[in-house]
């Protein structure tokens, strides 16, 4: 029997919401359905300003709570709409919410993601599970990475040492050792594609670097490229998570002096840095990878994946497409899977990945009935 689920992520790129239809039913995982629903400049514009500034007054964060629970409730209507199901055949809505603040290292660990789940499941009369995060964080965990959980369950291989490699806004891998007694472990390296969209951004005037074209063109900055792999973060053992308040062109404008180098060769150098920082990170963290598998934006970035093949030398890289499950709808379908696991009261971290004290449920469930 069908067991239907829907998933909505918007990641650190601030761009728009990823949604997908999936049959979750035992032994079983079939993608249906996809739509993105992106963002409206207004929208965006506001996202980005708060991340990078971490202040603005209430009523304005109470109206971009709001306004993302449209957006999220027009993307499920949507993808009912064109898959042509019926709303009361889904089981729950996997709902991620938009990440404005990850702090997990503090001494109050905190991770905030907003768009109001009441309203989301008032609008489309579907339950939601949301707030994955802040269970794994109230057991010592960093509430990050947390799809691993449902990487393991999909893509793991009995007869090869794997590696899942997400490349959004800020990139994260799982390690998934062939032999079923090791641990999986999983962490954020740094940036993927926010320091490559925030820069073209500022200089191209659009959203993305399309191909990593502009990138291509140009000449990597050595000594640049150095003083950003020196940061400390990069060294650091897992676990550990990262985000946009820390990886920002803030940061990149302290490290160097930006404004005698010529644009396009620091967005040719931050490709690098993106290539080379996840490159280290299996090399450093998981020695015995023999394939990695991407998923994410970063995957469509040709110039940082022909980079990253080069760093890794031997180590076969190929698209999660390989493993049968489209590169843009992983991370909506990992939320898709934990809402139900939240429902079949399963545990949806794993602890080895987050730090966490032990295995918990993960997120809260919100019905209108």
């Amino acid at each position: 029997m069908d067991e239907l689920y829907i998933g909505l992520m918007s990641g650190t790129s601030n761009d728009g919401i990823d949604a997908c239809l999936v049959n979750l039913s035992p032994q079983q995982f079939e993608l249906l359905d996809t739509c993105y629903q992106p963002y409206p400049e207004e929208i965006k514009t506001q996202l980005d300003k708060l991340v990078s500034e971490q202040t603005t007054s209430l009523s304005a964060l109470s109206a971009l709570d709001h306004s993302l629970a449209v957006l999220n409730a027009l993307a499920v209507n949507k993808l009912l709409q064109s898959s042509n199901v019926n709303k009361n055949s889904i089981s729950a809505i996997g709902y991620h919410g938009q990440t404005i603040h990850h702090e997990p290292k503090t001494e109050i660990a905190n991770s905030i993601q907003i768009g109001d789940p009441n309203f989301l499941a008032a609008r489309t009369q579907i339950p939601v599970v949301a707030d994955f995060r802040r269970m794994d964080m109230a057991v010592a965990g960093q509430g990050a990475p947390l799809v691993p959980a449902f990487h393991r369950s999909q893509f793991h291989a009995e007869n090869k040492n794997r590696a899942i490699l997400n490349i959004g806004g800020i990139a994260n891998l799982t390690i998934l050792p062939m032999k079923k007694a090791e641990a999986v472990t999983g962490f954020d390296t740094g940036p993927g594609n926010t320091l490559l969209n925030e820069w073209n951004q500022r200089h191209q005037h659009s959203s993305f670097d399309d191909g990593g074209q502009w990138a291509a063109k140009g000449q990597c900055l050595e000594p640049l490229l150095q003083k950003l792999l020196d940061d400390d973060y990069f060294s650091k053992p897992p676990p550990k998570s990262t985000g946009r308040e820390y990886f920002n062109l803030s940061w990149l404008e302290q490290k160097f002096e930006l404004k005698t180098q010529k644009p396009q060769d620091v967005q040719t150098t931050l490709a690098h840095l993106s290539a080379q920082s996840i490159a280290k990170a299996i090399v450093n963290f998981a020695p015995s990878t023999q394939q990695v598998f991407v998923c994410g934006g970063g995957v469509h970035n040709k110039y940082l994946i022909d980079l990253l093949t080069k760093q890794l030398g031997p180590i076969e890289l190929a698209s999660t497409e390989n493993l049968g499950l489209h590169p843009d709808w992983v991370e909506a379908s990992a939320f898709a899977w934990l809402a139900q696991q939240r429902l079949a009261e399963n545990a949806g971290n794993i602890a080895s990945v987050t730090g966490a004290s032990k295995a918990v449920l993960l997120g809260a469930i919100y019905k209108s009935s």
